[in-house]
């Protein structure tokens, strides 16, 4: 009589559910079996891309005719988002109606406003670049960052930020990102964290205020440039020009389908290739805040929509379990932020 196989999960820990479901089952039958669905989810995240544009830039038009604008707006950034929503922009409703905000501050990293102005041009759409430094002074912004307070070379401060940022994941077990979707109430550094997260939102909130002004003044439509895996992580700043908009094209799309729409509609290169980053704190890039890459992150994602166990995932993607545990974590703790709360 043949005995039970019993396969531990990743963690080693091993449920009664578990134990029944893996009943009589080969190990070498259940590798294979997650195989074949990781295939299978891989396949779900690709994108028929020129069917997808088609579909996007129809979306683009009908809502600028429901809402009667005459044009439409975004904000221009140098990153990979904003440049497939301007190709889409231009592609939708044409270059002439079609308008952008280059806005950046002291600590905007020069290639990416230049990369913007390139793109821009590249295109043929109308451009316009405001730095928005003297107003975010004017209102104290920053004044709350400790590091404003000594004049350090750019890549000094780059080096200090990202040392304080692992300085605070050593200490608490959590990256300052993770810890900051909810509030600080008995939480280490509260004060320090709380400054932060004022400092580098107004940013965003000063660039929404911004295309706003912009939009409302000259009939055009707002299009933001948010994409689905930030947007279930809580990676966005509320009311900021990440979140706050009429239509969001991408919303629905996760970032590496983001990157495969950006190649059909031939964004350059140096776009697509570099390093995701907010460009709103010195030194932070996408993936020292989140700690795990995209192509990861949206199999992650995807798999948890499909229910997969934890366990499962982790030995897909040959992760750590407690890294999808962390995924799982910020989609809960950032639900607020997708939500306005009434009685």
């Amino acid at each position: 009589m043949l005995k039970p196989h019993i396969v531990k999960s990743v963690s080693g820990r091993l449920t009664e559910k578990k134990k029944i479901r893996y009943l009589s089952i080969p190990k070498f039958d259940i590798y294979m079996d997650i195989q074949t669905r990781l295939k299978a989810l891989k396949s779900r995240m690709k994108i028929e891309p020129e069917t997808l544009s088609v579909s996007l830039e129809g979306f683009i038009r009908k809502y600028m005719k429901e809402l009667e604008r005459e044009g439409v707006i975004l904000g221009l950034s140098g990153g990979l988002d904003s440049a497939v929503v301007a190709a889409l922009c231009k592609k939708a409703v044409g270059p002439e109606k079609t308008s952008a905000l280059i806005l950046p501050e002291k600590d905007t990293k020069k290639q990416h406003v230049q990369d913007a102005l390139d793109f821009a041009k590249e295109l043929g759409i109308k451009a316009k670049l405001l730095d928005i430094t003297s107003y975010l002074k004017q209102i104290g912004i920053y004044k709350l960052f400790p590091l404003d307070k000594f004049a350090f070379p750019a890549k000094s401060k780059d080096t200090l930020v990202r040392k304080a940022y692992d300085f605070y994941k050593k200490k608490t077990g959590e990256t300052p990102f993770s810890a900051s979707l909810l509030g600080f109430e008995n939480k280490e550094f509260g004060s320090y964290l709380g400054k932060s997260n004022a400092y580098y939102r107004a940013k965003h909130r000063m660039r929404m205020l911004l295309l706003y002004l912009y939009a409302e003044s000259e009939n055009r439509l707002v299009v933001g440039a948010a994409n689905r895996s930030e947007a279930r992580i809580g990676f966005f700043v509320k009311h900021g020009c990440d979140d706050a908009a009429d239509i969001m094209p991408l919303l629905n799309l996760y970032k590496t389908q983001v990157r495969q729409l950006a190649r059909y509609l031939d964004i350059p290169s140096n776009i697509i290739e570099k390093s995701p980053s907010p460009d709103i704190i010195p030194g932070i890039t996408d993936k020292s805040a989140i700690g795990i890459p995209y192509e990861k992150l949206d199999l992650i994602l995807l798999a948890l929509e499909e229910n997969w166990e934890n366990h499962e995932i982790a030995e897909a993607l040959e992760l750590e379990e407690k890294k999808v545990v962390w995924v799982k974590d910020t989609t809960r703790k950032s639900a607020h932020m997708r939500t306005v709360y009434k009685p």
